[in-house]
Parts: structure tokens; sequence; C-alpha cells
């Protein structure tokens, strides 16, 4: 029968090896918005989304901005459409 250590010492890290553990423990901390920001957040991406494909007819000089304006706009509207029919479908 064959016991492993390997799970009573702690594991010898690299640098960046650490630092990528301690930002995926950033990036799943829970995080507390005020009610109204927290309610505000689909119309919000909903603006955004609109703003950026309104202003994609602008956009003369700058050819290679306008893909980034149009992928911005339709990840915007997705996410503020997708808050939205998620919380309304919860409610119901």
């Amino acid at each position: 029968m064959m016991i492993s250590n390997s799970a009573r010492k702690p594991a010898n890290l690299t640098e960046s090896q650490q630092m990528t553990r301690d930002a995926g423990r950033f990036m799943a901390r829970k995080i507390w918005l005020p009610k109204a920001a927290y309610d505000a957040l689909p119309l919000f991406y909903i603006i955004a989304g609109l703003c950026a494909l309104l202003a994609t007819f602008y956009i003369s000089g700058w050819a290679w901005l306008l893909p980034h304006y149009l992928l911005f706009a339709v990840a915007c509207l997705h996410l503020g459409f997708l808050i939205y029919r998620r919380r309304r479908h919860r409610k119901s």
C-alpha cells in the first residue's frame, strides 16, 4: 500500500504560479453592489450597447475602430438582454 505525503506539505509555487493563484481568488471573490446599481445593470448594458452601435455611424476616418465598436455593442446588448431575461424568468 502506497501512501502519499503530497497533501500534508504545502506546494512550493513559483512567483508566477502564486500570482495566478491569487488572481483566481480575487476574480472568484463575491462583491456587494447597492440594490439600485444591481437593478440598473441590464439597463446600463443595453444603453451602452446602443450608444456604441449608434457611434459606429459617426466613425468615418478610423475604419479600424469600427469592428471594435460593433463587437462591444453586440456584447453589451447580449449581456443586457441575457441578464434582463434571467431576472424576469426568476420572478415569474
